[in-house]
């Protein structure tokens, strides 16, 4: 298979990735959440839907990041810039070290997320749907860290698309 075939396929499978991982954030921050709140306020319904999206979203967000990372390691090091490990020689290596920044942090805040917080909240709304009205500051409390960090992920993956638009022009 020649490098142009490979990296067609390569890009091919590194973009459906980033519109899946980032375009589903920003969808999820821009549009369901607002409304979901909107329509559905502090009742049952809402607990129940927020916990089926986020076991929804979380494997393919999953499979992108997998995907992004052993596609973006081939377009890589096909690259005429790349000068090979921890070599930033030239504006394209800087450029694309800005974008592995920007990545760890999504990867680092997501890890948080479905670690930490997400769990956290399944036992808080557990709590609220038998009657605990104990849970519902705890929910509140980690439902405005989930949002802050899901924005926070959000941000971060405008920027690495920026980044990578950047270093596409070097």
């Amino acid at each position: 298979m020649s490098q142009s075939t490979i990296l067609a396929i390569s890009l091919f499978f590194h973009l459906t990735a980033t519109v899946i991982w980032v375009g589903g954030l920003l969808l999820t921050v821009l549009l369901i959440w607002p409304e979901v709140r909107r329509a559905l306020k502090q009742s049952p319904e809402l607990y129940r839907l927020l916990h089926r999206l986020r076991l929804r979203f979380t494997p393919w967000g999953n499979l992108s990041l997998a995907v992004l990372i052993v596609t973006g390691l081939v377009q890589m090091s096909l690259n005429p810039n790349y000068d090979g490990l921890m070599q930033f020689n030239n504006p394209w290596s800087r450029v694309i070290l800005f974008k592995h920044i920007a990545l760890l942090g999504m990867i680092a805040s997501g890890a948080v997320l479905q670690l930490w917080v997400f769990p956290a909240l399944e036992r808080a709304s557990l709590l609220i749907e038998r009657g605990d009205r104990d849970g519902t500051g705890e929910y509140e409390r980690l439902r405005r860290q989930e949002v802050r960090l899901t924005w926070l992920n959000a941000g971060l993956g405008v920027a690495v698309l920026a980044f990578s638009a950047w270093a596409g022009v070097l």
